[in-house]
């Protein structure tokens, strides 16, 4: 394979995507689980995506026009109200960096379901570009996918996986008398074991 089939189909690439489609996974069915277990995987998968986001490779857009979207405002705001609903008065917390506001001295309040749909918008967006088949269309929706990290998710990511640590490891009621065992390291949490996977896969 060589020129845009080499890159789509790369080692970093490959892995990305199989990260980005487990998130979009956790993000959609977010009813499947209790609070705690979903925060918890969640905390556990946002760093692999951050990584497997910053070894996507540097290339240019091979389109004139520009890639299809997936994500509308309805999808958005039904995901974040399942989300909103598992989190409840725990949704808002201090933002710490804010472009704009990181010299001042009031207080910015941020929503963790608003910054997780952010994330999952154009997470989304990339992995279903990416697995409609079209190679030029993958190619470009590499591009645009990078390009959006660096300059919007990856912050959303990293600001909002602070919240999501307070959470797990905080003496929150959840009031759900099935979870009076759970733990933040419970071997049963569905796909952290799959995140474990992946980063003893990196270790070798």
């Amino acid at each position: 394979m060589n020129g845009p089939n080499e890159l789509i189909y790369s080692k970093n690439v490959v892995e990305f995507v199989a990260v980005a489609n487990e998130f979009c996974e956790l993000v959609e069915n977010s009813a499947r689980y209790q609070t705690p277990q979903l925060l918890d995987i969640t905390r556990k998968l946002l760093p692999l995506l951050y990584f497997k986001a910053s070894l996507l490779p540097e290339t240019e857009s091979i389109l004139d026009e520009e890639l299809e979207k997936y994500v509308s405002e309805l999808d958005y705001n039904v995901l974040q109200q399942k989300w909103l609903q598992k989190l409840g008065e725990h949704d808002l917390y201090h933002e710490v960096i804010d472009p704009d506001l990181q010299f001042g001295s009031e207080n910015v309040t941020a929503s963790i379901s608003e910054h997780i749909l952010d994330i999952y918008q154009d997470v989304k967006e990339f992995v279903s570009s990416y697995n409609f088949g079209n190679e030029e269309v993958m190619h470009d929706a590499i591009v645009e996918c990078t390009l959006h990290f660096r300059e919007f998710w990856g912050q959303r990511l990293v600001n909002v996986l602070r919240a999501l640590h307070l959470l797990v490891f905080s003496d929150i009621d959840w009031s759900s008398p099935d979870l009076s065992n759970y733990k933040p390291d419970d071997e049963d949490a569905g796909p952290s074991k799959w995140v474990d996977r992946f980063f003893s896969h990196d270790s070798e």
